[in-house]
């Protein structure tokens, strides 16, 4: 019997590229790659009519990826978006900290959702991965002062949910459920890492 062919294996791409200017998500891909470029997408991240909390998080992903690859011929570039959701209402950033005390509030002892959603697209050939992580956060029942504290101390105001869980955030939980734990910071690096391979790019 002839041996079937083997699958070539795919060239390595020259450029990796993070859609996002957060420094979040540089430092988790540090994690996994230390040479790469950040490009600002400057995506509108406007809700769109009926859409779920899931689903914009998964569109607003490949259009940052899209947008980040705009002029790139040799490059693998990563797009990423997260979408709190309480009770299927979603969460935006706060932006200023009256509104980062009202959702943290509203929050207390109750269990908040997030989605997170990559896509990496390789621009050799138009080939877009994508994955969504779900992650369920239960907070602890919160005074109004260690809300207070919390929001003064760490000022979460680009975040969704309004809290820093790589930092003192992780003392408002009761509880976290998800399947990678980088997925509540902004980037799901167990999804990444696998379609990094699957793109080329030898990891570990």
């Amino acid at each position: 019997m002839t041996p079937a062919p083997s699958t070539p294996s795919r060239s390595v791409p020259t450029r990796l590229v993070l859609g996002s200017t957060s420094r979040y998500r540089a430092e988790l891909l540090r994690r996994l790659c230390a040479e790469f470029e950040q490009r600002a997408p400057g995506t509108d991240e406007t809700a769109l009519a009926d859409e779920t909390p899931s689903g914009r998080a998964l569109r607003l992903a490949i259009a940052k990826a899209e947008a980040a690859a705009s002029g790139l011929h040799d490059a693998l570039v990563i797009g990423s978006d997260q979408v709190a959701e309480l009770d299927g209402l979603m969460l935006d950033k706060p932006g200023t900290s009256e509104r980062a005390l009202a959702q943290l509030t509203t929050s207390s002892g109750r269990e908040v959702q997030f989605h997170t959603a990559l896509c990496l697209l390789d621009t050799r050939d138009g080939q877009r991965l994508t994955h969504v992580d779900h992650t369920r956060v239960r907070f602890r029942q919160l005074s109004a002062q260690e809300i207070a504290r919390y929001v003064e101390r760490e000022q979460p105001l680009d975040c969704a949910g309004s809290f820093k869980c790589e930092g003192l955030g992780i003392s408002l939980f009761e509880s976290i459920d998800n399947q990678d734990p980088s997925a509540l910071i902004g980037l799901p690096l167990i999804a990444l890492a696998k379609m990094l391979r699957e793109c080329g790019m030898p990891l570990p």
